[in-house]
């Protein structure tokens, strides 16, 4: 089969970085087709009170109409995949079940995990798709005996590779990054030399496809307020809150202790309701060299331990040295050269070697 008869589904979710990755296959010969995932309908905003309450005004609208848009501009079919039932199933349940178990979730990795990797791939692949792309920084590469390696994409300040740790070689062989290899100014240029309508659009922020949300009242939507205790680090009670499973690790606003000197959660007990905090952002609590991970995901295979590599325990760190120690299956202890800040349960730890990810996991 030649190139131009290779057919790519891409994931436009509305805003310029999907419009130019189909942009960019269409002018390298791919047959092109623009798909919008209808995931998420329910706009949600809040009253004085911080009650949730529904409007009839969905968001998503805005992002379909824009998409296609984009596609009647670039002469490529448009097409919507409704998987809502699936998305609160797979990212919004995990999203609320995680809290109430007192651990602080990453929908983004779980969105892509289940549904733009899986879901999407799955149905784009049955419907005839050779590959799916998407807009996300990031690289991938071929090496001997069709291995793939994914990479950080050459816009750090953009690079998205922390969310895609858990793709494994046989999604890597049917993926495409189209603007993994463009810095985020240049991206921008191109949708406005084509006159698509997203080139100046605001990035979108918050939770996938949920986007900007007081997480808190969101929480509050499903899960009970119960008043506890608010403890510093020396065992002094100091105040009240209303449920650990609203605050996760490092958090400083919404304490409500004054003082001068700010707290931060530096820990939270489920079982008793109690929310530790301590004193300004050098305390020793708020640090820790070492934590265990499970869940694991590997990029091409599992390494051999111990072997020594680069992390990030956050989307936006800078890279942070360690050593990484076998356990027992699927569970590993990561041992860092430099104490990290606010090491929280719940959130992703990524492995990288230079620029490539190796694999990664989920923070205990």
């Amino acid at each position: 089969m030649s190139l131009k008869r290779k057919k790519v589904f891409v994931a436009m979710s509305g805003g310029v970085d999907s419009s130019v990755a189909a942009a960019l296959l269409k002018r390298q010969g791919y047959e092109v087709r623009g798909i919008f995932m209808k995931n998420w309908s329910e706009n949600i905003n809040w009253d004085k009170n911080g009650l949730a309450f529904k409007t009839t005004l969905c968001p998503w609208i805005e992002d379909q109409e824009d998409m296609r848009q984009v596609c009647s501009k670039l002469n490529i079919p448009f097409y919507t995949f409704d998987f809502e039932k699936e998305y609160k199933e797979k990212v919004v349940n995990y999203f609320f079940e995680s809290y109430q178990k007192g651990i602080t979730p990453n929908p983004d990795v779980m969105c892509n995990k289940e549904i733009k990797f899986k879901i999407f791939l799955e149905k784009s692949i049955k419907l005839g798709a050779d590959f799916i792309a998407t807009g996300h920084y990031a690289r991938i590469k071929t090496s001997g005996k069709n291995r793939y390696h994914l990479l950080k994409g050459k816009d750090l300040n953009k690079d998205q590779s922390y969310f895609l740790y858990t793709l494994d070689q046989a999604k890597l062989s049917r993926i495409l990054f189209p603007i993994g290899a463009y810095q985020k100014h240049r991206v921008r240029a191109i949708a406005k030399q084509l006159g698509l309508t997203t080139h100046d659009k605001k990035d979108s922020q918050g939770i996938c496809f949920i986007g900007e949300i007081n997480v808190r009242n969101f929480l509050k939507t499903r899960i009970k307020e119960k008043i506890g205790k608010i403890i510093t680090s020396d065992g002094k009670i100091i105040g009240k809150h209303n449920g650990v499973v609203f605050y996760t690790i490092g958090q400083r606003k919404g304490i409500k202790i004054g003082g001068g000197i700010p707290y931060y959660v530096v820990a939270k007990d489920i079982k008793s309701n109690t929310l530790m905090v301590a004193k300004g952002n050098q305390d020793s609590c708020l640090y820790r060299d070492k934590l265990i991970a499970s869940n694991l995901s590997w990029i091409v295979s599992q390494p051999t331990y111990p072997f020594k590599c680069l992390t990030k325990i956050r989307y936006r760190q800078s890279d942070q040295a360690a050593t990484i120690y076998y356990l027992k299956e699927d569970q590993i202890a990561v041992h860092f050269e430099l104490p990290q800040r606010a090491i929280t349960p719940g959130q992703s730890i990524v492995f990288y070697q230079g620029s490539e990810v190796i694999g990664g996991g989920i923070i205990q």
